[in-house]
């Protein structure tokens, strides 16, 4: 998950201090952070789209286990609005 180091620009792909793991498009920009422990996606983490104002758009919030989704992911449109509001539980939707 963290081979590629930077694009051909220079930037780098991610970022780690401590255990939040920040994932950056090529722009530099936050592509998506959240908790990264033993290798793996943990708890919240936040998604963004690329768009050409100063920040991103948020585009989803939710939960890992391990790297597989479980508990709440919100998904919000291009417009800001919310898309889906749903629960999973080891990767499945309730």
């Amino acid at each position: 998950m963290l081979k590629k180091k930077q694009y051909a620009n220079g930037q780098p792909v991610h970022k780690m201090v401590g255990d939040i793991l920040t994932y950056f498009f090529k722009t530099g920009k936050d592509k998506a952070y959240g908790k990264y422990l033993n290798e793996q996606m943990q708890g919240e983490w936040t998604f963004y789209r690329e768009s050409k104002g100063d920040e991103n758009q948020l585009w989803q919030i939710g939960n890992f286990v391990d790297n597989v989704k479980h508990g709440n992911w919100k998904r919000y449109s291009k417009a800001g609005e919310l898309e889906y509001d749903e629960n999973f539980e080891n990767g499945k939707k309730l």
